[in-house]
């Protein structure tokens, strides 16, 4: 299995190439910089000792040459960090981008199937939810690890020069503290995977105290103090939790510093010795103890860097899981072309049992059992019943959100598993039970009935006649260019009936050659659902035309 190190390499590199290089050579640059300004400032102390030794009032030329490359080196640290800090914001801003795309893309190519089960939102839950930091946080890992790698090579080239004991001690000093780190970050991994359902429902209750769709009830029915003591609750139990995992690891944090004051105690002996001895000068143990203070910090940065990546399998961990999930609903390797004209949709004995984590098919009951229907151009095909009956459920099989069980769903006589997915899709205008409102202008929600066609005035006045939208959309301030909605500035609010309306414009604008509605006039007024079912009647003779309801009353 490839270290979570690896894992953070390779995002980082593949979000931007150049911009990765570039900072690798900044860190070995800021890293090794400093160990230059050491050897200078040993040879800084050795002359100003051996100028006072002899009793020299002036600076000498090797002084001021090492004054001078001391200034320099420390300028050049200075430009380098200014353009490291210009490149690691073009850097972070990338990997956010890159991560967030494929999280993106993945979740749109999964089938609904996936949106049923709990272990799919658990799993999405722990990608998405940190998507907005971890790959920031991944990259300050890398670039801690790799900058203290590069330190404490130079490190330990300079003080092997005195001692190879002095390099086993601090490496034996900071092993118990590496392990602690490891087993801190272990305990928070299973903690937040363990506790990934109570963290989306206190999240859920949450959402229900300040998000808008239901502001609304929870104020009509009282319901904000129910809420607010089902979210303390839920977050008093993980606080719990993890202040037990936190003082564990305190106690094993202080005798980690114990060992670490202990080896210090030994080092600095170590290197106090050569002086009293004459072996080494003032300005190589000044060299020397610097390099150590440096050397203890930089092995700690190590050990913090390298958990802190481990500790990023949470986030890596989920989002290669949710990564590797397949959508079960794809093209054939062969489609079959999809035809232009359509005369017939048929049911064929179709049996659809819902699925999920917790329910098999053998426990649930199929909403759909032995379902046979059809559809023909030149009428208007009606789908009625109770609540649960399958209404909808038959418009999400059509459009092959799901699959069927047993039987199956033809158009001309073809299966339509048969045909390209994305055409199948295109070839089926529908208007569901609960239309989305989505917070754009109004002509973009019509004209996202087919976003490969816009701009296409003649299909939008079409769309808004028939759907008796046009009225709505007159009264807008901006017209069809009003943005719709509270959530954005300057939007325009919609009751629910104009919102269906719009949707149904939507529909209408797609031009498909099957027409599905799903409960259309829910929300409209009696003389906008007159004027929709005569116009009903003239698209029948172009389109195929399924309408669900629950009424027998349809005019």
């Amino acid at each position: 299995m490839r270290s979570p190190l690896w894992h953070a390499l390779r995002l980082t590199y593949q979000c931007d190439k150049k911009t990765f290089l570039i900072k690798i050579v900044y860190i070995i640059l800021l890293n090794l910089l400093p160990l230059v300004n050491l050897y200078v400032l040993k040879y800084l102390i050795d002359g100003i000792s051996t100028a006072v030794a002899d009793g020299s009032t002036l600076i000498g030329q090797t002084i001021l040459i090492c004054v001078a490359i001391y200034c320099l080196v420390y300028l050049a640290t200075r430009l380098i960090n200014v353009l490291n800090s210009v490149n690691n914001d073009i850097l972070t801003q990338k990997l956010i981008d890159y991560i967030n795309g494929i999280i993106q893309h993945q979740s749109a190519r999964l089938d609904m199937e996936y949106y049923d089960n709990p272990d799919y939102h658990d799993t999405f839950h722990r990608a998405q939810q940190e998507a907005a930091y971890r790959p920031v946080r991944i990259l300050e890992s890398f670039v801690t690890v790799m900058g203290a790698v590069v330190t404490l090579v130079g490190i330990f080239a300079i003080l092997c020069t005195t001692s190879w004991k002095i390099i086993a001690v601090m490496i034996v000093a900071v092993l118990p503290t590496f392990f602690v780190r490891l087993y801190k970050s272990r305990s928070i991994y299973k903690f937040r995977k363990e506790t990934t359902p109570q963290m989306r429902r206190g999240q859920y209750y949450g959402q229900l105290l300040t998000n808008r769709t239901f502001a609304q009830e929870v104020r009509a029915f009282g319901l904000a103090e129910y809420f607010r003591h089902l979210y303390v609750s839920v977050r008093k139990t993980l606080v719990r939790m993890l202040l037990r995992i936190s003082r564990r690891l305190a106690v094993y944090d202080a005798l980690t510093a114990i060992v670490e004051t202990a080896a210090l105690f030994f080092l600095l002996i170590i290197l106090i010795k050569p002086v009293f001895a004459g072996i080494v000068t003032i300005g190589t143990f000044v060299m020397l103890f610097e390099a150590l203070r440096r050397g203890q910090h930089q092995m700690q940065t190590l050990v913090g860097g390298v958990s802190s990546l481990y500790e990023h399998k949470l986030f890596i961990g989920n989002l290669t899981e949710f990564l590797a999930l397949e959508p079960k609903i794809t093209s054939p390797s062969h489609p079959i072309p999809f035809p232009k004209e359509i005369d017939s949709v048929e049911f064929s004995h179709v049996t659809f049992v819902y699925t999920s984590s917790d329910k098999t098919q053998a426990t649930q009951a199929p909403v759909l059992r032995d379902f046979c229907f059809e559809a023909h151009k030149g009428s208007i095909a009606h789908l009625q019943g109770e609540n649960g009956y399958g209404k909808s459920t038959a418009l999400k099989l059509l459009l092959r959100l799901y699959d069927p069980q047993q039987g199956s769903i033809r158009i001309n006589g073809i299966d339509i598993r048969e045909f390209d997915l994305k055409a199948l899709r295109s070839g089926i205008s529908a208007i569901f039970q609960d239309p989305v409102r989505f917070y754009f202008t109004a002509k973009e929600n019509v004209e996202f009935g087919d976003i490969q066609h816009t701009d296409d005035a003649a299909r939008m006045q079409r769309a808004l006649e028939l759907s008796e939208a046009q009225s709505i959309v007159d009264r807008l301030p901006n017209g069809a260019d009003t943005l719709l909605g509270r959530m954005f500035e300057h939007g325009e609010e919609l009751s629910l009936g104009q919102w269906q309306r719009l949707a149904l414009a939507r529909q209408l604008y797609g031009n498909a050659p099957i027409l599905f509605f799903d409960e259309p006039t829910a929300w409209m007024d009696a003389a906008a659902r007159t004027s929709f079912f005569s116009h009903l009647e003239q698209l029948k003779q172009e389109h195929i035309v399924i309408l669900i309801s629950h009424s027998e009353n349809l005019s």
